[in-house]
């Protein structure tokens, strides 16, 4: 297994995390979401204000190796009866499956103080995300369709349970 080391996110990484949103939502919707829609997402969503916003007000984590940045996580602060929403999970294409999307939504659930449960949106259609939330233990609980930009697109809502020894 690759040797990763995961920290929290700094105001410098965001150009890298940036790049790996676009690279991740490119490789992932390629057949899924039309380009220009994946566009006005990814501008909208990881643009340079949002991203000082979301360091300000949620749980950001990267995962590094060799000093690059291969992957990072989005966790929101802890809500009601201890459940946060996982935004993102995004690695580089070439960083996917070896163990670094594990180690951020571990450094996420042992972090955040009190978390008891973790939810999250999966496009049906993303294999590759579904079946590693399937495999970290995630269980389905409602499937909706969401409006991204007037492209409709059919959610898995997901959770993990986090159980404390």
């Amino acid at each position: 297994m690759t040797e990763y080391s995961i920290r929290e996110m700094k105001a410098g990484d965001i150009p890298a995390v940036q790049n790996i949103a676009e690279t991740s939502w490119k490789d992932t919707y390629r057949d899924i979401i039309p380009e220009e829609i994946q566009q006005r997402f990814l501008s909208s969503a990881y643009n340079n204000e949002m991203m000082k916003k979301r360091l300000m007000a949620s749980h950001l984590y990267v995962a590094e190796i060799n000093g690059l940045i291969a992957g990072f996580a989005n966790f929101s602060t802890l809500k009601a009866e201890g459940e946060v929403e996982l935004g993102a999970i995004y690695l580089l294409p070439e960083h996917q499956g070896k163990g670094a999307g594990t180690l951020l939504l571990n450094k996420g659930a042992e972090t955040i103080k009190g978390i008891k449960k973790v939810y999250i949106n999966v496009e049906k259609d993303n294999y590759k995300g579904t079946a590693f939330y399937h495999a970290k233990g995630f269980q389905t609980v409602s499937v909706f369709q969401d409006n991204l930009y007037g492209h409709l697109t059919d959610m898995k809502r997901m959770v993990l349970i986090i159980s404390r020894r």
